[in-house]
């Protein structure tokens, strides 16, 4: 019986424990298909749409097939007319956490790792975490016919820019970390990650880790010394730094010591919603004067409700502080959150777009021309 009992908890765990974690955490509040007007959907066809941030790679899918649980896949990328989705890794996430006070002492991706089979080697390395994620995005790539390109340097996106006018189904690829706690305290793993294809990455995400302080953490502190010669290397690399999740003092830090342009991949903004993990006017000013971006996040932790009036509401703060080259989309699809629409339904952000009065070029810059245009400008040039 003891036998018996121990094998239907296997199945269960290995089986029916991670599709149905993924259907209850990464959720919608209206199901597809989703219905934009005739105006819109004309527009939206003729953008280029790029999101900043998604966690697909957490989970038990096919990035290939069509799912009917979740945000993202390929087949629903393209139907959104997605152009270039940034995958973003998780690799280790507390019990418990929250915006207020998140402990670093526990973790729930060890579980899911162990229950959707991932090689042994990562369940107890968040280094080997981030590599077991990378190389799922480049076997969907190998596999999709050409559908699917991984995007490591300019040149990449450049060369699928100039290919998608031939076939606008083509979607790019292009890995983010989300904490480098994955770096498992050494400086050398940031090249590790480099040469496994990452090009953006952020110091810290729900907690406090080596690097310094999260908005969420126990002491919200600012860079370490081994924050900052972390910092230092992603400079050299030519790697985009993310501030989602970082502390103030760690924002305050990293701002002084890049001159390159810096990214926000998944936010909200105090002056449409307050709390500890949206950007203040002070921080969303310094960041645009850096160049950079920051991507509106849809869920309501980010923008204070669930539905796609708070989203264009936070997006239009922004652009009138800041200006409209600084503004993008970070849905934070699949990051066990819910947002109003999956990633086919997008259309219908550009129709509340179209209602809220932004112009067409307005709207294409928001919808991925300004993350185009970061790209093309930060990007390695090549080889490092």
């Amino acid at each position: 019986a003891l036998l018996l009992l121990v094998v239907i908890g296997g199945v269960v765990l290995f089986t029916v424990g991670p599709p149905v974690a993924d259907r209850r955490f990464n959720t919608t509040s209206q199901p597809p298909p989703y219905e934009a007007s005739t105006a819109a959907r004309q527009l939206h066809q003729t953008l280029f749409v790029a999101d900043l941030h998604a966690d697909f790679l957490l989970w038990q899918r096919d990035l290939l097939r069509r799912y009917d649980r979740g945000h993202v896949d390929l087949p629903r990328l393209v139907e959104g007319n997605v152009g270039l989705q940034v995958f973003s890794v998780v690799t280790k996430s507390p019990w418990g956490q929250n915006y207020q006070r998140t402990e670093s002492d526990s973790d729930r991706i060890t579980l899911l790792a162990v229950a959707q089979r991932w090689p042994p080697a990562t369940w107890t390395s968040l280094r080997e975490r981030a590599l077991y994620q990378a190389d799922r995005l480049y076997d969907a790539a190998a596999r999709a016919d050409g559908q699917l390109h991984v995007i490591e340097t300019r040149q990449d996106f450049a060369d699928f820019l100039n290919r998608r006018d031939e076939a606008p189904d083509a979607v790019a690829g292009l890995l983010a970390i989300e904490g480098l706690h994955a770096l498992d305290g050494d400086l050398a793993n940031v090249d590790v990650l480099y040469d496994a294809g990452y090009r953006m990455m952020a110091p810290v995400h729900l907690f406090d880790n080596k690097l310094g302080g999260s908005a969420s953490g126990t002491d919200k502190g600012g860079l370490t010394d081994f924050g900052r010669q972390v910092v230092q290397r992603l400079d050299a690399l030519g790697v985009l730094i993310d501030l989602a999740h970082a502390s103030a003092p760690l924002i305050d830090d990293v701002l002084a010591m890049t001159e390159r342009p810096v990214v926000v991949s998944h936010t909200g903004v105090q002056g449409t919603c307050p709390g500890p993990r949206n950007l203040s006017d002070d921080q969303l000013r310094r960041i645009a004067a850096t160049g950079g971006v920051v991507g509106i996040g849809y869920w309501p932790g980010a923008v204070c409700a669930g539905g796609i009036a708070a989203i264009v509401r936070a997006m239009r703060y922004t652009v009138d502080l800041v200006g409209i080259d600084h503004v993008a989309l970070g849905s934070d699809f699949d990051g066990t959150v819910e947002t109003p629409f999956d990633t086919s339904g997008l259309a219908q952000l550009t129709e509340a777009l179209l209602d809220a009065g932004f112009t067409e070029d307005e709207i294409a810059a928001i919808m991925g021309g300004n993350v185009r245009r970061l790209l093309l400008e930060t990007l390695p040039e090549g080889g490092q």
